[in-house]
C-alpha cells in the first residue's frame, strides 16, 4: 500500500503539470494570456488584503502572547497522554489554522528535535499537509471580495482543521505504529 501511495504521489504534480496546459491548448485557451490577465489581478488583491492580513497578524501575536495557547494546551494535554498520542504535536492542531508560518517552523522543529522517522515527526509532517490556514484563508479570499460575515465558514473551516488533526494522527498511529 506504501509503495502504491507513493508511485501516485511522485507522479502526481509531473502529471498535472503536462496535463493542464495541454488540456487548455485542446480548449484553444490562450494559456500565457490567461496567466499574464490572472497574476495581474492577483498583484490587485494583494494590494487590497494589506490591511486584513496586518489585522490577523496582531491577533495572532497577541493569542500567542498572552499566554492563552498556553493555557489551553495544559488542559488538552493529559487526554493525549491518555490516549498515547505524542502531545509534542498538539500545539500544531491551534498553530495550522492561524499560521502557515509558525505552524512549518514548529513542524521543522519537531522534526529537527525528533526526527522525520519517528511518529511525532510523521504526525506533524501530515497535520501540516492536512490542512490549510483558515484565518488566512478567509482574510485573503473574504477581505479580497469585501465580505463582512465571515461565521459560518469560519465554524466549517475550523471544524475541517479539527477533523483534519484527528484524521492525521489517526492515520499515522495505524500506518506507522507497527514500524
Amino acid at each position: 500500500m506504501f509503495a502504491f501511495i507513493s508511485l501516485i504521489s511522485s507522479w502526481a504534480i509531473p502529471v498535472m503539470v503536462v496535463f493542464i496546459p495541454l488540456f487548455a491548448a485542446y480548449r484553444k485557451v490562450p494559456v500565457y494570456e490567461s496567466f499574464v490577465e490572472g497574476a495581474k489581478d492577483g498583484f490587485d488583491t494583494a494590494i487590497k488584503i494589506i490591511p486584513h492580513l496586518v489585522g490577523m497578524m496582531v491577533a495572532i501575536s497577541v493569542f500567542r502572547a498572552s499566554g492563552a495557547m498556553d493555557l489551553i494546551l495544559g488542559f488538552i494535554k493529559p487526554l493525549f497522554d491518555a490516549l498515547g498520542v505524542p502531545s509534542e504535536v498538539l500545539p500544531l492542531a491551534f498553530l495550522r489554522p492561524i499560521t502557515g508560518a509558525g505552524s512549518l517552523a514548529f513542524t521543522t522543529d519537531l522534526i529537527a528535535q525528533f526526527g522525520p522517522d519517528s511518529m511525532i515527526g510523521r504526525i506533524a509532517a501530515t497535520v501540516q499537509g492536512s490542512t490549510d490556514t483558515t484565518l488566512y484563508v478567509i482574510t485573503v479570499y473574504f477581505g479580497a471580495i469585501g465580505v463582512k460575515r465571515a461565521s459560518y465558514a469560519l465554524k466549517v473551516g475550523l471544524m475541517s482543521d479539527l477533523v483534519g488533526f484527528i484524521a492525521s494522527v489517526i492515520i499515522c498511529l495505524l500506518a506507522f505504529s507497527s514500524l
